[in-house]
């Protein structure tokens, strides 16, 4: 891992811009270079990155790769409030379910070296088939969806 900063001049009396890199080889061979105003060291720079990679995933799996947020074109802000209160529970099950079901394994790659599905879409595969089968729900996913007095019997 390398950091280092440049200094990109002003113009029109606009003051110099510093700009902190951070810089590593990642798989494959290939060079991430992250660029920050923030002052800090390239590992720091790289640290936050991963932060908010992670969070952009999350926003694209609620989004385009899952959950289709978008195409629900709520206009009601009550409606569309209690949609996103119940949009991190979903989350929440998917990735459960997904844990459940791949326990400490990653998911396979393909030959160009992507993830033949994420994490996520494997929990939500898994989730819808067992939502839509008749079949026996396993303890894993009942202890998930049913709250303790039922799982017990007790009504």
């Amino acid at each position: 891992m390398r950091g280092f900063t440049a200094v990109l001049p002003g113009r029109d009396g606009h003051p110099d811009l510093d700009l902190h890199f951070g810089a590593r080889r990642i798989r494959g061979g290939e060079l991430l270079v992250v660029a920050s105003s923030h002052p800090g060291s390239g590992v720091r720079i790289l640290r936050l990155y991963r932060k908010r990679w992670l969070t952009e995933c999350l926003f694209a799996d609620s989004k385009t790769r899952g959950l289709n947020l978008e195409d629900t074109r709520l206009s009601l802000a009550r409606n569309l409030c209690l949609l996103i209160a119940i949009l991190p529970l979903a989350i929440a099950l998917v990735c459960r379910t997904a844990a459940a079901l791949m326990g400490t394994k990653f998911p396979g790659r393909k030959a160009h070296g992507y993830l033949s599905k994420s994490w996520f879409r494997t929990g939500l595969d898994e989730t819808r088939r067992l939502l839509r089968s008749h079949a026996e729900i396993p303890p894993s996913f009942r202890k998930l969806v049913m709250p303790r007095r039922q799982r017990q019997g007790v009504v």
